[in-house]
């Protein structure tokens, strides 16, 4: 037990740590306040409560990727949360002649439980600082073309790390220490240790021949450090990346819930007040992308499992994240107090990087921590091309095709059915009463490739005796790729007017081939067609086909030589989470699948999301069709099935491109296949 000096001191000591942290925190709050929007309601936060804690409390996504990093993780992470209860128990037994939770059961598990917590947090920072220091994973590093800020290229986050990890080391060894030596002390007048804690009880054994006075003073110092250091590091902790162990929870919170992985927020054009769009400064993003910054780990995962990055190019989300937290750290209190920050541009992200994002959502997938770099990149997207009207010129095309034909192929809506010639495909007009609307989407109706697919499915449908229509000139583009590429007021335009057709024909049940129609239309329409939830809805043609498998009513055997692999387009698996349906109907056709290391939800990007289909791939070591491709052919697949158009092209030209033979299919041709093979053998 401490002398009356010293709890003087100490309570002192407590006063000045909370004041300086306060001043601290009450930065970090004035600062994410900067950020746009409101914060949620209390009720709203009430409802997110228990599912942000369990998300918080089980790390979120840490277990998707490096399991090996995420035990030991772990092994920190729930250690510290144990440590806000051992903290107020070395606190009370310094302050009164107690044994914490008592000597009894209670008393020996909780003491059991910190000894062990105690190694664990030992073994894993010892881990992780030589997995930084002495082995220098490459996965913790970036590319050179990447743009770094200055105290990022100066070595920042290894002193930074260092920093939390001795602290963390010192912190939790002098507690260890001070333990060993109370029980020496106790050996020393009892005769016995304390079996509850036997890491403690085994370090005690090395001070066996010190006096009680010695021990004493070994049990005090142990004491003051590992309290003091707490004292001292808390008003610090909110310039470190150690404060993503709160503000990985804020992030949780903060989340409202959303119907897709990908769901982007809308604009509000008819408020007058608003002269600009997006985000092109930190201010100007919304208040959660802010306490992104402060929540991110630096752990790198999320470049990764990122396209752009694994492929050569200039963009990372990580140092994204790590940009914005060192720029906010540099100039807290200049932000906090409302100075307007520099553009993004200028240290954040180079404007190549935020061209080369494919928006496949696979960051945002894999953050354990809840961060969200793909919605900075949509706003500065939304800022170039709405608020400066700069955006790449190839898109220019697509843009001009949307606005006048209705389609970024900018051919004639009359041009619509010309893929369903002789095969007797219905229109809405002349078969009202459908059970189900087929909407085809643009590269069905006018990309040649992609035109095979829509005929094979028209074959299927109409061989399984289903009751279907389909919109003809009156469909129009979903607006998916002038959406991701910043070009929202397009996207407004397209789900006013195509969500006004959908209730002017009745439709209830929407079946496409296209994952990107399927997420416009289903996940994100409801945003600007006067309807808080979706009035409808929108399956993929595999789930579709799926349930007519189930039902009898379709059955085939594709004759296919070798194995095939199947590449989930990401606004299947990963945004909308449809994985198991495609795999089913390759499997009811007896194909022999054989999975790529990339797939379902956690499936690597063809390259053509994000807009990138319509304009030049930004600069890097190779194209990331080539790189899934590659992917694909290292399975010894000779056919690689997919499930959506534009994977369908971007892979046959990757395909084309090897010359190695592969054949790349939509799901449905493989079973159109099927159907005339089972008819011939019939």
């Amino acid at each position: 037990m401490l002398t009356t000096v010293e709890k003087l001191i100490f309570m002192v000591a407590v006063g000045v740590s909370i004041y300086l942290s306060f001043v601290q925190f009450r930065r970090v709050y004035d600062v994410v306040r900067r950020g746009e929007g409101a914060l949620p309601t209390r009720d709203a936060l009430a409802g997110r409560l228990w599912q942000a804690a369990g998300r918080w409390l089980t790390f979120g996504n840490l277990w998707k990727s490096r399991g090996r990093a995420g035990v030991f993780h772990a092994l920190i992470a729930w250690g510290f949360v144990f440590y806000l209860l051992v903290n107020v128990g070395d606190a009370a037994q310094g302050f009164f002649p107690i044994r914490f939770l008592g000597g009894g059961a209670i008393g020996a598990v909780y003491r059991f439980a910190a000894d062990v917590v105690t190694v664990g947090i030992l073994v894993g920072m010892v881990y992780f600082l030589a997995r930084r220091f002495v082995y220098r994973s490459p996965a913790l590093g970036y590319r050179e073309n990447v743009m770094l800020v200055e105290g990022v290229k100066a070595g920042g986050i290894g002193r930074d790390s260092l920093l939390v990890g001795l602290f963390i080391l010192l912190h939790v060894g002098f507690r260890l220490a001070g333990e060993s030596f109370g029980i020496a002390l106790e050996r020393l007048a009892t005769g016995h240790g304390d079996g509850a804690q036997p890491f403690a009880n085994g370090v005690s054994l090395l001070w066996g021949g010190m006096d009680a006075g010695a021990l004493t003073v070994g049990q005090h110092v142990g004491w003051w450090m590992a309290l003091g250091l707490v004292l001292a590091f808390v008003p610090y902790f909110p310039r470190t990346k150690h404060l993503h162990l709160i503000m990985s929870g804020v992030n949780f919170l903060a989340r409202p819930p959303r119907r897709s992985l990908g769901e982007l927020p809308p604009l509000d054009f008819e408020d007058e007040t608003i002269e600009e769009f997006g985000a092109a400064r930190l201010e100007q993003l919304p208040w959660p992308h802010l306490v992104d910054a402060y929540a991110c780990i630096m752990c790198n995962r999320c470049q990764d499992v990122c396209p752009a990055y694994v492929t050569g190019k200039e963009l990372s989300p990580a140092a994204l994240e790590v940009n914005k937290r060192y720029a906010i750290n540099e100039r807290a209190a200049a932000i906090a107090a409302g100075e307007e920050t520099p553009p993004l541009l200028e240290y954040a992200i180079s404007e190549s990087a935020v061209w080369a994002c494919t928006a496949c959502g696979a960051c945002v997938d894999i953050c354990p921590v809840g961060n969200e770099p793909m919605f900075d990149i949509m706003h500065m997207r939304r800022y170039q091309a709405l608020t400066e009207n700069r955006f790449p010129d190839t898109l220019q095309q697509a843009y001009r095709g949307i606005e006048r034909q209705g389609n970024p192929w900018n051919q004639s809506a009359r041009e619509r059915l010309a893929w369903a010639e002789g095969l007797g495909v219905p229109t809405v007009a002349e078969k009202p009463d459908a059970d189900v609307l087929w909407w085809v989407g643009c590269a069905p109706s006018y990309d040649p490739r992609a035109r095979e697919t829509a005929r094979a499915f028209a074959k299927v449908l109409n061989h399984a005796g289903v009751s279907y229509a389909v919109l003809g000139e009156m469909e129009s583009c979903t607006g998916d790729a002038a959406r991701r590429s910043g070009r929202e007021d397009l996207f407004w335009g397209m789900a006013e007017s195509n969500s006004e057709v959908l209730r002017e024909v009745g439709a209830r049940r929407i079946v496409t081939t296209c994952p990107h129609c399927l997420h416009s239309i289903g996940k994100e329409y409801h945003q600007y067609s006067g309807s808080e939830a979706p009035q409808w809805e929108v399956i993929h043609h595999t789930q579709l086909l799926s349930e007519l498998v189930a039902a009898g009513k379709l059955a085939y055997n594709v004759a296919r030589e070798g194995v095939v692999t199947f590449h989930d387009p990401c606004y299947l698996g990963r945004q909308n989470g449809i994985v198991d349906a495609p795999r089913t109907l390759l499997e009811a056709g007896n194909i022999e699948l054989e999975e790529m290391p990339r797939h379902g939800q956690q499936s690597f990007c063809c390259g053509a999301g994000g807009a990138q289909f319509w304009k030049e791939e930004e600069p890097g070591e190779r194209a990331v069709s080539a790189e899934r491709y590659a992917e694909a052919r290292a399975t010894g697949a000779e056919t690689v099935a997919v499930g959506c158009p534009f994977c369908l092209t971007m892979m046959s030209d990757a395909a084309s491109a090897a010359d190695e033979g592969v054949v790349v299919k939509d799901v449905v041709e493989l079973i159109a296949e099927g159907l005339e093979g089972s008819a011939g053998r019939g």
